[in-house]
């Protein structure tokens, strides 16, 4: 059975603001701090789901062939390397959505022979991305703090559910969260504009300090 991911970021730019967050949420009895860790992820666009699941062997959801956006990425975090496969439920994409399916496996070969794998199937590389991920719990949600190359300083709540006609319901839960943190949503629109510039011009940032704003 899929699982749904319901996530909502908050773009908070910059180190001053991000340390800011982080005690706010160590006020609650409920936090926990669970770590930190680097990732490189690299987007795939077009290529053959279904020839990649034959390949790799992996058990999908039939909801994935289905979907109307599907999202693939490979992930080496610190010494683990995924694959990730996001589509979405809702209106938004399958890339940055609100509510989305998620399928995540770790995979027994290298980044590179991963990605390889990939572009075996037809799939070809949308863009590289690099971050420093920093993992918490908080009010029954995951939290994220993120450094990404590109954006700067970006937080994610999250909550994974079974019941797609929870979405909603729990979209609502975690915005009633963020409002009382003192932290704006990170609109659709804006976001999509961000996705856009990186994809265009992430050889410029990929593995650098480098950050650019986009209204």
């Amino acid at each position: 059975m899929a699982s749904f991911e319901i996530e909502i970021k908050s773009l908070l730019g910059i180190k001053d603001n991000a340390d800011k967050l982080i005690k706010r949420l160590q006020l609650d009895p409920s936090f926990q701090s669970l770590g930190s860790h680097m990732q490189l992820n690299h987007y795939f666009i077009n290529g053959d789901l279904h020839k990649l699941s034959d390949k790799l062997s992996l058990s999908l959801d039939s909801s994935f062939g289905k979907a109307k956006d599907v999202s693939l990425r490979t992930r080496l975090a610190d010494d683990k390397v995924l694959l990730v496969i996001k589509a979405t439920v809702d209106d938004t994409t399958s890339s940055n959505g609100t509510a989305r399916m998620e399928f995540e496996t770790e995979i027994g070969l290298t980044l590179e022979k991963l990605d390889q794998a990939l572009l075996d199937c037809g799939f070809e590389y949308q863009a590289k991305w690099s971050r420093e991920r920093q993992d918490f719990k908080y009010q029954g949600l995951n939290v994220t703090v993120d450094k990404n190359a590109g954006y700067g300083y970006l937080a994610e709540f999250e909550k994974v559910i079974d019941n797609q006609s929870q979405a909603d319901a729990v979209k609502g839960q975690i915005r009633e969260i963020m409002a009382n943190l003192g932290l704006l949503e990170l609109n659709q629109d804006r976001l999509a504009r961000m996705f856009d510039f990186y994809n265009k011009n992430w050889q410029d940032y990929y593995g650098t300090e480098k950050v650019f704003n986009i209204e």
